[in-house]
């Protein structure tokens, strides 16, 4: 039985959804969607490639922001092959071992991205609150630590989904809902029961998203109730001022994802455009606006990011 579920697995196509009700539009949707992935790809990029080639900008909250740029490269580059597969070639299929795959690196780069905002938010409370040992308690051994924490985290909550998915039997339609695969669509399509893919699937979410989330408002809890402390006003400002880029970030990332979640559940009966466009959002919105937002709120990087370019133009 188990030989031939593999051998019937290996023969399974899995089936994309583009955008509902407009396939022949899909030429003209495709030049913001690949402006889009350009942006997030190469404005990700240069703040990774300054931060790694400016010495100025080896500081915690930097090699941090380097961190959350590679895990959004991550989750973009996970879902750009099929996703402008779609809207440039109309190729709707994918094997099911390549559509496991893609399940697999966009949950566990998202899962990442979650891990290292957290990060991001105990970086900013002990600049606030103990500024004259900030470089001390966060030296380069203990970030590396985090980051290969955050990663290993991610990877081993995310390894059982896919082999779990790939022990049960499936039926002969299998057309998902996105233009990319998720595990809350591929659980819909064995002809089993999911009951522990969906527990299992919760009890990641919770693990990941909703702890970390948890975590950064307690943070910030901290963080207040710190800046408080502080006598002058103008302390104060400067104190908050330095946190607005991560609590954007955060924004960006947390509201979308609830916002699909709360689409899930109470509008099921919504158009598919609608749930089509806020997974859209939830994908594609930090990775875009994160690199705009860190560049223009943050000098130092502006000047990372100009003197790689003034260094190329020197050695042309």
């Amino acid at each position: 039985m188990g030989a031939e579920n593999n051998e019937s697995l290996d023969l399974l196509s899995v089936f994309l959804t583009g955008i509902p009700g407009l396939e022949a539009q899909h030429g003209w949707f495709s030049i913001p969607f690949f402006i889009m992935y350009m942006v997030a790809i190469v404005g990700n990029s240069l703040i990774m490639a300054a931060v790694q080639e400016d010495s100025a900008l080896h500081e915690p909250m930097y090699l941090f922001l380097s961190m959350l740029a590679t895990t959004e490269v991550g989750v973009s580059v996970s879902t750009l092959p099929t996703v402008m597969g779609i809207l440039w070639f109309d190729a709707y299929r994918i094997d099911f071992d390549g559509c496991l795959a893609q399940m697999f690196f966009i949950h566990t780069f998202s899962g990442m991205e979650s891990g290292v905002l957290l990060a991001m938010s105990y970086d900013r409370f002990v600049a606030i609150y103990n500024p004259l040992r900030y470089t001390a308690i966060l030296s380069l051994p203990r970030i590396i630590s985090m980051g290969l924490g955050i990663t290993l985290k991610s990877v081993a909550l995310m390894v059982p989904l896919p082999i779990l998915l790939k022990q049960l039997p499936y039926c002969h339609i299998n057309i998902l809902s996105h233009s990319y695969c998720l595990h809350s669509d591929l659980i819909q399509l064995p002809c089993a029961d999911t009951r522990l893919n969906s527990i299992l699937g919760l009890a990641i979410v919770l693990a990941t998203f909703g702890l970390d989330s948890l975590l950064i408002v307690v943070s910030y809890g901290f963080i207040l109730y710190t800046v408080m402390g502080i006598a002058s006003g103008e302390g104060q400002k400067k104190a908050l001022n330095t946190c607005v880029s991560h609590i954007c970030a955060v924004l960006i990332y947390y509201v979308p994802m609830i916002g699909v979640s709360v689409m899930h559940r109470v509008a099921k009966h919504a158009s598919p455009m609608v749930h089509t466009l806020m997974s859209s959002i939830y994908l594609f919105v930090p990775p875009v606006l994160n690199p705009i937002i860190y560049s223009v709120k943050t000098r130092p990087i502006q000047q990372g990011i100009a003197n790689l370019f003034s260094c190329k133009k020197g050695l042309i």
